[in-house]
């Protein structure tokens, strides 16, 4: 997979709903501790698929990479049904890295993310603000991880 530069990009902010769940980073490189595969299972058994974008929203960051955060596999909120066991987060409006990942899931976003983590280990000029983070999927191989920034 080559790497290509993030591109900065203003976000006009919006509403995801969907289904939640709380974790780190340390519980995610274990299968016995793991959450979010399980999360993304139960989201795709729902049939939200074929309403619109998919996204994957990671927010209420307790601290930074290492700390607790919350997940939500959903849709854009105006095209969610409305279900008891459904959440929603709001993606707030501002500037946000996007790193493009491109190939068979989930590895396309494994690798992407590990871009994201090369990319703020060194020196550059932004930093990320650990507000609000989000994947959006188009189609079935391609993934956008766009990264809050100060």
């Amino acid at each position: 997979m080559s790497t290509v530069p993030p591109e900065l990009k203003y976000i006009k902010g919006f509403t995801v709903t969907g289904l939640s769940t709380r974790t780190q980073n340390s519980n995610e490189f274990s299968k016995e501790t793991a959450k979010i595969p399980n999360l993304w299972h139960r989201f795709y058994s729902r049939d939200l698929v074929a309403n619109e974008n998919i996204y994957g929203v990671y927010s209420d960051y307790e601290s930074d990479a290492n700390g607790l955060y919350t997940v939500t596999a959903g849709v854009t909120s105006e095209h969610a049904p409305t279900d008891t066991e459904m959440g929603s987060v709001s993606i707030p409006e501002g500037n946000y890295l996007v790193f493009q990942g491109k190939g068979a899931m989930p590895l396309a976003v494994i690798q992407t993310w590990g871009q994201v983590w090369e990319y703020f280990a060194a020196e550059n000029q932004y930093q990320r603000s650990f507000s609000c983070d989000f994947e959006a999927y188009k189609g079935s191989e391609e993934v956008a991880i766009y990264i809050g920034i100060k």
